[in-house]
């Protein structure tokens, strides 16, 4: 039993071995998460998170699991998210430490937290950057992308905060006011993954489409619904437990992600601090991307792909891969971004109909949705 937060929590099979190489377990996991609550709990609270059960630890797939099980205790927060075919699940809401080392107990490594919190689901307040490299590209690379996403932000009014993802990229987290849906919110990060690549031509990519990226791909479709990644403070199934930390904006040039692990985040925050601490203290306004948005569906560049379980939007391109498209559409929109789509040429002042419209019901045709 651990006691924590004024609880007492079971913890079975604490010396159950969950990272091979350095030899730490589930009990080292939970203590880990103790050490570091109050600074994880901040982009945990109040948000519905799904489990990612690592049951028998890093060497096997996780079990993703929306639902917390049928037989919880009594104090264990929760939050009723309603899908579109009409199902609801209670997912895990982690109110203090307690529910940190609960779901430890069950196998869950990292935390994947929804951007919204429970008080409005349908109003994310969170915007995020996922910077993705992709085959062959190094971490200096990522790490220079980072910047520009920087730089972007705040020529539009917004203070991005950056981490490790723990594995492959940096994420950069983005407190907003809770005023937009999710169709809107993505319709911000997609402007602003044009304009980082925009500035950044031989560095960063917004195309969905694997065989057209190089350099970096900033994944606007992070902030569309129902998708999650790795909350701050969480460790990765890395086989060195890597942490998605947080970082200071002078710290991303040199920062090596092996350096921030399970074994050496939690010395970090006590002497150096949370990075993070200050996120909710002035939440942004998405209204300047939303103009630069505007800014490029009226000169021709509509939305961008979705991912493939998503309804097809209706002012979205083909979801067909770009080589076994017999007549895709020739390039249209301000030199330098990527998507197709969009009004068509001669349409003018202001949105065509259907831009930032709520999804048609209906899931598309099967073809629509090949990814090759």
């Amino acid at each position: 039993m651990v006691e924590v937060a004024g609880r007492e929590v079971r913890l079975s099979n604490p010396a159950k071995v969950y990272f091979p190489k350095p030899g730490w377990t589930k009990l080292d996991l939970a203590t880990y998460y103790v050490e570091v609550a109050d600074a994880a709990l901040i982009h945990l609270r109040d948000r519905p998170t799904v489990l990612k059960r690592f049951v028998n630890g890093i060497m096997e797939d996780p079990i993703w699991q929306k639902r917390v099980p049928a037989r919880v205790p009594d104090w264990l927060q929760t939050a009723t998210v309603a899908f579109p075919s009409g199902r609801t699940a209670e997912e895990l809401v982690a109110g203090d430490a307690a529910h940190l080392v609960w779901a430890v107990n069950l196998g869950v490594i990292d935390f994947n937290p929804w951007p919204a919190r429970r008080a409005d689901l349908d109003r994310p307040d969170e915007l995020r950057v996922d910077l993705d490299p992709t085959p062959g590209v190094g971490w200096d690379e990522v790490r220079r992308t980072a910047l520009v996403v920087r730089d972007v932000l705040a020529d539009h009014g917004l203070r991005g905060y950056p981490k490790t993802s723990g594995s492959k990229g940096i994420h950069v987290n983005v407190r907003i006011e809770p005023r937009w849906e999710f169709l809107e919110v993505r319709r911000a990060a997609l402007a602003l993954a044009r304009e980082v690549e925009r500035r950044a031509p031989e560095l960063a990519t917004s195309k969905w489409w694997k065989e057209e990226r190089h350099g970096v791909f900033v994944d606007y479709n992070q902030n569309a619904r129902d998708r999650t990644v790795a909350s701050c403070y969480s460790v990765r199934p890395t086989v060195d437990a890597r942490v998605s930390c947080a970082l200071e904006w002078d710290e991303v040039p040199d920062v090596e992600p092996g350096d921030l692990r399970l074994d050496t985040v939690p010395e970090r925050l006590r002497t150096v601090g949370d990075p993070a601490a200050a996120i909710d203290e002035r939440p942004g306004s998405l209204d300047s991307l939303h103009e630069l948005a505007r800014r490029d569906e009226e000169e021709g560049l509509g939305d961008a792909p979705w991912p493939p379980h998503f309804p097809k939007q209706r002012s979205e391109p083909k979801r067909v891969q770009p080589s076994r498209d017999r007549d895709r559409p020739a390039q249209r929109g301000r030199i330098g971004d990527p998507q197709p789509g969009g009004p068509p040429p001669g349409v003018r002042g202001g949105l065509q109909q259907g831009f930032g419209a709520k999804p048609r019901s209906g899931q598309g045709y099967e073809h629509e949705f090949d990814e090759g």
